[in-house]
């Protein structure tokens, strides 16, 4: 197990037995209105954790100068700076815009440990990170493109 993910492990067993989430309490819907508020593609993929299709994306090639948001409540995630081709299919960034507009969870769905990364605000998944990235942080956030909304820069 590397560094980051027992930091992740940590984070999320502290949050458990402490019962706290720093979710924003006013995007702490039910999945009934998380229902109304989304399409039906946006809920899979992040209220259920889904997975767009590689190769399938709005945002995977896009190269425009800009900010990412979460498509549930808009909070800031990415920086176009930090996105890079990673071959996946999938926009992939070094990094996200600040670390504390994203949580980690561990992951182990597919019988494989990885670090889900979700929307601190308002708890939606929106992808996995991976230690496979380019330099400087040596991280890969592969992100599914139906959990962002992209702000073209002014």
């Amino acid at each position: 197990m590397t560094p980051f993910h027992i930091f992740a492990t940590l984070a999320a067993f502290f949050f458990t037995i402490n019962g706290f989430s720093h979710m924003d309490p006013e995007w702490n819907f039910s999945e009934e209105e998380w229902k109304k508020r989304l399409t039906p593609e946006e809920y899979h993929i992040l209220r259920e954790k889904g997975t767009e299709a590689p190769f399938s994306s709005n945002y995977a090639s896009l190269k425009e100068e800009g900010v990412y948001h979460c498509a549930a409540c808009n909070a800031s995630l990415f920086d176009s700076s930090d996105k890079f081709d990673s071959g996946t299919g999938w926009p992939s960034y070094t990094k996200p815009l600040k670390e504390e507009h994203v949580t980690y969870v561990e992951d182990h769905k597919l019988g494989v440990a990885r670090t889900e990364v979700l929307c601190a605000r308002c708890g939606s998944h929106l992808g996995h990170v991976f230690e496979d990235g380019p330099n400087p942080t040596r991280m890969r956030y592969c992100i599914n493109s139906t959990s962002l909304d992209f702000e073209k820069e002014k």
